[in-house]
C-alpha cells in the first residue's frame, strides 16, 4: 500500500537546515489502523505530508498504491490526492458557509460525478458516521465532534484506499477524542481502508493497531499489536 525507501527531507530557514527525514524506511499494508508518533519536531508530519503528496522528498523513494509519488510534478500529485486519498486535520478544515452535507459532497463534485450519485454516497456515508439530522447545519452550528465526523464522512465518501490524519483528537476533549477514534477504528475495520495517524496524543497511541516512534527523523521502534484494547488504558 505504502512503500517508503531512504526518504530524506530538509528543511531551511535562514542558514540553518533542519534534517526532518534522514534516511526512513518503511512499509505499511492495506487496511492498517497505525499510528507515527514522536515529540514535536521528530519528523512525523513531514512523513505523513510526504504520503499525503502534500510535499516532496529530497531523495529515497516513495510509493503509494505502487505509484512513485516521488516522481510526480505539482499537478500530477494534486490529481493523485484528489483521486485516492482522503485527509482528517485536527482544524477540520470544514468550509464554514457550506452545510455539513455540502462539505462533503465537495468532495465528490470535484470528482465531476452526477448530482444522484453525489447526493447517495454523501447521505449514506453522512448516516455511518452519525450525522443524519444535522447535515443541513453549517459547521458554527455543530460541536467539535460533529464536526469531526463531517471530516471523517468527507475524507471517506471519496472510497480512498488509505485517509492520512494529522492530530485528529487535538482540539476535542478526551471523551469526543475516544469516541472520534472509535468511529475510525470501525470504519476501518468495515471498508478496510488504511489509517495512518500523526500524533502525540497517548489515547492515538492506544488505539493504533501498530504504533511506529519517530526520533530525529529516524525510525525508533515499530510495534505490532495484535490486539489493540490491550494496549489501552480506561
Amino acid at each position: 500500500m505504502i512503500t517508503v525507501r531512504n526518504l530524506t527531507k530538509e528543511y531551511h530557514s535562514g542558514e540553518t537546515v533542519v534534517k526532518a527525514l534522514r534516511g526512513v524506511d518503511l512499509d505499511i499494508g492495506a487496511g492498517e489502523f497505525l499510528s507515527i508518533a514522536g515529540p514535536s519536531g521528530s519528523g512525523k508530519s513531514t512523513l505523513l505530508n510526504l504520503m499525503g503528496c502534500i510535499d516532496t522528498p529530497d531523495s529515497g523513494t516513495l510509493k503509494v498504491e505502487d505509484q512513485d509519488v516521488s516522481r510526480l510534478n505539482k499537478d500530477q500529485l494534486a490529481l493523485f490526492r484528489r483521486r485516492r486519498l482522503g485527509f482528517i486535520f485536527q482544524t477540520y478544515n470544514l468550509i464554514p458557509v457550506l452545510t455539513g452535507f455540502e462539505n462533503v459532497a465537495l468532495a465528490l463534485n470535484l470528482l465531476g460525478l452526477p448530482d444522484s450519485e453525489i447526493r447517495d454516497r454523501t447521505r449514506a456515508i453522512l448516516d455511518e458516521v452519525g450525522l443524519l439530522g444535522m447535515e443541513d447545519r453549517v459547521p458554527s452550528k455543530l460541536s467539535g465532534g460533529q464536526q469531526q465526523r463531517v471530516a471523517i464522512a468527507r475524507a471517506l465518501v471519496k472510497e480512498p484506499s488509505i485517509v492520512l490524519a494529522d492530530e485528529p483528537t487535538a482540539n476535542l476533549d478526551s471523551k469526543t477524542g475516544e469516541d472520534i477514534l472509535k468511529l475510525m477504528e470501525d470504519m476501518n475495520k468495515r471498508h478496510g481502508t488504511t489509517f495512518v495517524f500523526s500524533t502525540h496524543d497517548p489515547m492515538v497511541m492506544q488505539y493504533a493497531h501498530r504504533l511506529i516512534q519517530l526520533h530525529d527523523g529516524l525510525i525508533q521502534s515499530d510495534e505490532r499489536r495484535a490486539e489493540a484494547e490491550t494496549a489501552r488504558v480506561h
